[in-house]
């Protein structure tokens, strides 16, 4: 059967996620295939009530007949065309995949029947999405989303939270519409606008206002009760914390008595889905206090509820740490579940060590092995990956997508699929992808505490917050170097990625010499994905290098030196954020404009203000001294006729002064 630009689909049917899955098929037979003056042929789409749910069948002969018995099972036969037939990956649109156009495809007659996935609902959420928020795709601030969307499905995907907070009530008919399911976020049981933002003046406290709660929590229920929904019920605070941390009133001071609220609500809200709903798909969330909560017995859960499990935002199913307190509890279950799921992360934001804009730190052998673990404990109802802004997290996505159609994964493997469809089967970037997570930096003995790239952003801004606010410690380094005084807590922190110096560097240089053997348009992909993610970890790993130094030598009162260290340190990080927004090109232009979360620039500002603060510490009030020191020659800098012979200079002409003259 010969596949052509005249080929046409015919469907007969009014859904709106058929038709968007037609849509994107006749766009890709579209980019695929040249003018013909070939016969015309056909794809029909057929329903068959004996295939289950979401699977299709092929019969390629003089058409192609795709069978489905519902939505999704439309949507992924078509895909499939797309993607087995046409050679349009999944990441196509994320990856720049060209797609050269050709005359026909040959596709051999036979039957073609859909691949069973290993689990059942298994999604992303759209989360920390601060990059695609203010990202327009020629101009079009909604293609972004579309498109994170179809590769979703074009992973195989069916279950989605479409953006955090308002973002996924703002997208979240976008991804109906498309078929997927729509599940919800921890913090926002049933999808839920937040108590706070509708009741600004009033205290967020349950017992107090339980009959406001519970008009908003039915408010989302009836909004979402016809689509395909799985119900998050639980209940925290108002944002990503434990609603005690709101209450004033010492009513929930103790486990027992918190653990018997959430139980409370859990089934008041199961019972509001159920008045209108009828069988209901329902989930929680053993996420971080509620998993401590759980795991001594303060929390149990109706049978059909999906339980939830997740990570530490770097892939060990333990819970997560929480400023200082890290008891790794493992999230596990001792024997295999009924209705077990997890929530995990290949991207994280924890203000700490997370990666949001670089690769996940962790290697594939090790992700394999904690989610192998999970399908042993028949803990394969319900995955949820967190996918951040899709393109800088690729690769892992690819990676557990095909660990949940139950595929063999492997760094050798994974790496080598990977660089065979996104880089013409470069064994160089193959190689690059398999061994990255060896360069990345250790911040603990555990096998999964590998930094990312805040690791090397935020500590610079909490100390110098703590420096200009004449703290003794930094309460937000406790975790990496306990309580200890500041200058102490400096020197534990910046001597561990000193420590990882050579690493960061042999990464660096690995990449510029695979960079260096490429060219056209997979040298603008390596260099603005690995290359680009090696080149930020870096320089700010040298950019806190010398924000050490500097630290050390303004505690020693050596306050030149330290200006000049923390200059570094900002012109550091000033180029990590020129080279990241300079790797945007095409589609790509503005990609990292809001990059508020790692933010480069503002790690450079912070550093900056220590620069003034050695300044002021070590210059003359009249900010003479120094300048002389820079400018005048040797035996002019006494003499005293004239004061200054030049307009007083910035920190940076000063600087630049002392750099070309000293």
């Amino acid at each position: 059967m010969i596949l052509t630009k005249n080929t046409k689909i015919i469907y007969n049917g009014a859904e709106k996620a058929v038709l968007n899955g037609v849509n994107i098929l006749s766009r890709d037979i579209d980019k695929k295939f040249a003018d013909t003056d070939a016969a015309e042929n056909k794809i029909i789409l057929t329903e068959n009530s004996s295939l289950g749910a979401e699977e299709f069948l092929l019969d390629v002969a003089d058409d192609i007949t795709v069978s489905a018995a519902d939505d999704l099972g439309f949507v992924y036969g078509l895909l499939y065309i797309s993607e087995k037939f046409l050679g349009i990956e999944p990441f196509w649109f994320w990856f720049d995949q060209k797609i050269e156009k050709v005359n026909s495809a040959e596709v051999t007659r036979g039957l073609y029947k859909s691949p069973k996935p290993a689990v059942k609902y298994r999604g992303w959420f759209i989360n920390d999405e601060v990059l695609i928020m203010k990202w327009a795709v020629n101009g079009d601030s909604e293609e972004p989303w579309r498109m994170a969307l179809e590769a979703l499905l074009r992973c195989g995907g069916n279950m989605v939270i479409p953006g955090t907070d308002k973002n996924s009530r703002i997208h979240r008919q976008t991804a109906v519409d498309m078929g997927l399911w729509i599940t919800h976020h921890h913090a926002e049981p049933l999808g839920a606008e937040m108590f706070a933002r509708v009741y600004p003046d009033l205290e967020p406290n349950y017992l107090e206002y339980s009959d406001l709660f519970m008009k908003l929590w039915e408010e989302s229920v009836i909004e979402q009760k016809d689509d395909k929904t799985i119900w998050c019920l639980g209940f925290r605070g108002q944002g990503d914390c434990p609603f005690w941390s709101h209450d004033t009133s010492g009513r929930f001071d103790t486990d027992e008595k918190r653990g018997k609220l959430i139980n409370d609500v859990i089934e008041l809200q199961r019972q509001l889905v159920l008045k209108y709903v009828d069988n209901p798909v329902f989930c929680t969330n053993l996420y971080g206090e509620i998993m401590e909560l759980y795991e001594a017995g303060h929390i149990t859960f109706a049978p059909d509820i999906i339980k939830i499990s997740a990570d530490n935002g770097f892939g060990k199913m333990v819970t997560r740490r929480r400023d200082g307190h890290t008891v790794r509890i493992s999230s596990m279950p001792e024997k295999p579940v009924e209705h077990g799921g997890i929530y995990y992360h290949v991207s994280f934001y924890d203000l700490q060590a997370a990666n949001h804009i670089t690769m996940f730190p962790n290697s594939v052998a090790f992700a394999d092995s904690e989610l192998s673990g999970v399908m042993e404990k028949n803990m394969s109802d319900y995955w949820l990956i967190n996918c951040s802004n899709v393109r800088p997290h690729a690769y892992f996505l690819d990676v557990v997508r095909r660990k949940w159609y139950g595929e063999d994964i492997s760094d050798e493997l994974c790496s080598k699929q990977f660089a065979d469809t996104y880089f013409g089967g470069n064994e160089d970037i193959a190689d690059l992808y398999r061994d990255y997570h060896k360069y990345m930096t250790p911040f603990g003995t555990n096998e999964d505490e590998h930094a990312g790239e805040q690791f090397y952003t935020e500590p610079i801004r909490i100390i110098t917050n703590a420096v200009y606010k004449n703290l003794d410690t930094v309460h937000g380094l406790d975790w990496i170097s306990g309580k200890k005084p500041i200058r102490e807590q400096v020197k534990i922190y910046s001597d561990i990625i000193k420590s990882n110096l050579d690493n960061l560097t042999a990464l660096y240089d690995r990449c510029k010499n695979i960079s260096q053997t490429l060219s056209g348009d997979i040298k603008q992909l390596f260099d603005t994905t690995m290359l680009l993610h090696a080149t930020l970890l870096y320089l700010a790993g040298n950019g806190v290098s010398e924000f050490g130094d500097g630290f050390e030598y303004y505690s020693d009162g050596e306050f030149k030196k330290a200006f000049m260290c923390f200059g570094k340190c900002a012109k550091l990080f000033k180029e990590a954020n020129d080279i990241m927004r300079q790797s945007e090109y095409g589609i790509w232009e503005g990609f990292y404009f809001n990059d508020c979360f790692a933010d480069f620039k503002h790690t450079a500002y912070m550093a900056e203000k220590m620069m003034s603060m050695a300044r002021e510490k070590g210059d003359s009030a009249s900010h003479v001294k120094w300048y002389r020191d820079a400018v005048y020659a040797k035996e002019d800098r006494k003499i005293m006729t004239l004061l200054v012979n030049d307009n007083h200079m910035t920190d940076w002409e000063l600087y630049d002064a002392f750099e070309k003259n000293v």
